[in-house]
């Protein structure tokens, strides 16, 4: 498995929004970019229940307005917008809390533009990991959806899984949980908090955390 960590992770742009959800303190994490396809193409990839398990994982339910899934290994939830090929929006339920995701598309010339919003309420896990936990999740899916768009050839993963482990691997995720350190500076945080929290999410997605450290609950 190849992949081009820098040009790939730099294809993508990244922001964190700090805001009040019904009263509460929330932050949404959003990643962009554009794929060498048309809105059509990308909205089946990511809405098809034969296409996504090429790309990210098999998935289960029933995938339209008002309808659950579940992801193999991984979140569920329920799906709570969808205007193909433009708009959806789901619920993402993992490790007993509820997030929400958000997926806008638009073409841009004879490309397809992927806007993909994650949005949590602020509680221990953010406070200890930051956005690096869903975001370096999310940067990984992102990559792999480039190498199946482009290439038409399934995911092995169990071939993912070794490559996660390996040198390059960690290289990604550590070049990764930077950018979403810096994202998080950029939206006004503590850059010595952003820092400590990035350190730690990178440690867990390297495999150098020790076991009776929180899970920082994965985007993807």
């Amino acid at each position: 498995m190849q992949i081009d960590v820098a040009r790939v992770l730099g294809l993508v742009t990244r922001s964190v929004r700090n805001f009040e959800m019904d009263g509460k303190a929330a932050s949404a994490v959003t990643l962009t970019r554009l794929y060498e396809t048309d809105v059509d193409d990308l909205w089946d990839a990511l809405t098809s229940k034969e296409r996504i398990p090429r790309w990210f994982l098999p998935i289960e339910g029933d995938l339209q307005l008002g309808g659950k899934y579940q992801l193999k290994g991984n979140a569920g939830g329920t799906i709570t917008a969808c205007t193909p090929p433009r708009h959806f929006a789901a619920t993402w339920e993992f490790g007993g809390a509820t997030s929400w995701i958000d997926v806008r598309l638009a073409a841009e010339r004879d490309k397809a533009r992927l806007t993909l919003e994650h949005t949590a309420v602020i509680e221990d896990h953010w406070n200890q990991f930051g956005p690096g936990a869903v975001g370096i999740g999310w940067d990984l899916a992102l990559a792999g959806l480039e190498g199946y768009l482009a290439t038409g050839a399934s995911v092995d993963h169990e071939t993912a899984e070794a490559w996660m482990g390996s040198p390059e691997g960690k290289g990604f995720m550590t070049e990764s949980g930077e950018f979403w350190r810096a994202a998080h500076v950029a939206s006004g945080v503590d850059p010595a908090s952003a820092k400590e929290r990035s350190d730690r999410t990178i440690a867990f997605y390297r495999g150098e955390m020790p076991p009776d450290i929180a899970h920082p609950g994965t985007g993807s």
